[in-house]
């Protein structure tokens, strides 16, 4: 499989550090790893079968292939770091009936923040609206959305491709994305290529969640759906090509994907992703080859003896 050239220089969720561009960041952020010879960090999440996470491994529990070649481990951590996160909440008008219980789940996801963790929000809509920029502000965000009212059209494509690209005003090396959303799309520009392509090369790790909006996926306070409500054939195709794209977001870039159909799954889901977050670890190895500029690395990360599931990115491009 081939990928498309990089419109950008770096990312910093698969960093190549040198130690002059960790003296040029130290005044903003702390990098996990310095060293004066170039380095690949993979951030992994390791989760059981219901997405929650597994602590407490080592770094002899992880075996790391780079283009099928087994590494040696040169660094692991699994510190609590701040984050830089934003939030795509998706208030069209396909999500009417279930964006009550949808505002819970953001408010949550705020919950198992970190005092020190930045965050931007981002709406779906006819267009793609976004905070000025990133705070810390968590009232006010929640504030923020339990003002949004339902309605327009879905440009959820345009909104993450904007999501993904205002992430580059992050604070923290350690970013991140949350989607919430029903999958459906029916007003963007820009294509799904044009993002999994933007997603490649990114240093942010995208986690969706997707409401099944044919479920009671509403506020305990509001009556469940009735049957009259519940969205056309033509319209639930779409939603399960945007839900399948949303998992490959995830899958390509290290972050965890679910479908929830009842409050019970959504909690759940938003609870797991915190922790998540909470709970990285991050695995430095040499770069094999640095003589292949803009050359695709294709990484694979494994347990040595576990069956959990192992979630990182895909690849990075060496420079």
């Amino acid at each position: 499989m081939s990928f498309p050239t990089p419109l950008s220089f770096c990312f910093s969720l698969l960093l190549l550090l040198t130690v002059g561009e960790a003296k040029a960041q130290k005044a903003v952020e702390t990098p996990i790893f310095r060293t004066d010879v170039q380095m690949v960090l993979v951030p992994v999440t390791v989760a059981d079968r219901n997405g929650k996470t597994i602590e407490g491994l080592r770094a002899n529990d992880f075996n790391i292939l780079d283009n099928q070649r087994s590494q040696k481990i040169a660094s692991f951590s699994s510190d609590d770091a701040p984050c830089s996160a934003g939030l795509v909440l998706d208030i069209s008008g396909s999500m009417e009936q279930a964006l009550s219980g949808t505002k819970e789940m953001a408010q949550g996801f705020f919950g198992t923040a970190n005092p020190d963790d930045e965050f931007l929000m981002l709406t779906v809509s006819t267009q793609p609206a976004a905070s000025t920029g990133f705070t810390s502000d968590t009232a006010a965000l929640e504030e923020s959305i339990g003002f949004a009212k339902p309605g327009g059209l879905t440009a959820l494509i345009d909104t993450v491709y904007l999501g993904v690209s205002r992430m580059r005003e992050a604070r923290w090396p350690r970013r991140a994305l949350l989607i919430l959303s029903d999958g459906m799309d029916n007003h963007s520009r820009y294509s799904q290529s044009e993002l999994m392509s933007l997603a490649l090369e990114a240093d942010v790790q995208i986690y969706t969640i997707v409401i099944d909006n044919g479920s009671a996926i509403v506020s305990t306070h509001k009556a469940p759906y009735r049957p009259s409500l519940i969205t056309k054939p033509w319209d639930r195709a779409e939603e399960h090509q945007g839900a399948e794209m949303l998992e490959k977001l995830s899958d390509l870039t290290g972050g965890l994907h679910f479908l929830v159909h009842s409050n019970a799954q959504a909690k759940e889901a938003v609870i797991n992703i915190g922790r998540a977050l909470r709970n990285e670890y991050v695995i430095g190895y040499h770069l094999p080859d640095s003589t292949t500029s803009g050359r695709w690395h294709r990484i694979r990360v494994k347990l040595n003896a576990s069956k959990a599931n192992v979630h990182a990115r895909k690849g990075y491009y060496a420079y």
